[in-house]
């Protein structure tokens, strides 16, 4: 018996570069859009559960605990980057974030710019800052998130876009 592999489930992942993750901080929503971390490397969601043992003399029972969720995001420093540090102030005083996940990959109607995804409220537990001498200064960020988040359609801009990958420009010229 000959082992195969069937080659077309390849062209069913998705990159990692099309999950996009945007934030913002709660009380600035009437003024401020969500935005990209600028040079993002890697982001993480996860999504656990403590239970409790309880020995029988049938056996072990397990009783599941409250699902808890965290997102990370990791990202090259740049020059100027005002969300790091308006993140930064919010985590010292205790300000909820609003984050928002969305992939790339799944349209969610004919509008160009929904995707599906989810949405989160939490709070920022920790901030790292490494900077040593041989590479570039990383930021390591991670979320505390209040309840589960929330599925639903998230708009991304053209712009937002852009950092996951390069949007189609036409050969035409562009306005200024």
């Amino acid at each position: 018996m000959r082992n195969t592999m069937n080659l077309q489930l390849f062209a069913d992942t998705v990159r990692g570069n099309k999950i996009v993750y945007l934030y913002r901080i709660e009380k600035d929503a009437a003024k401020n859009a969500a935005a990209a971390l600028a040079f993002t490397t890697e982001n993480g969601r996860t999504v656990s559960k403590d239970a409790d043992t309880t020995e029988t003399k049938d056996g072990s029972i397990r009783t599941p605990g409250k699902t808890e969720v965290e997102i990370t995001a990791t990202s090259i420093l740049a020059k100027g980057d005002t969300l790091l540090d308006s993140l930064e102030d919010a985590m010292v005083n205790d300000e909820k974030i609003e984050i928002w996940e969305a992939n790339l990959d799944e349209p969610a109607s004919a509008d160009a710019n929904k995707f599906k995804g989810k949405y989160f409220q939490g709070y920022i537990t920790e901030l790292e800052k490494t900077s040593n001498a041989e590479d570039m200064v990383e930021v390591s960020l991670t979320f505390g998130i209040n309840g589960t988040g929330q599925k639903g359609d998230v708009t991304v801009t053209t712009e937002q876009q852009e950092i996951a990958s390069y949007v189609f420009k036409d050969t035409t010229k562009t306005e200024a």
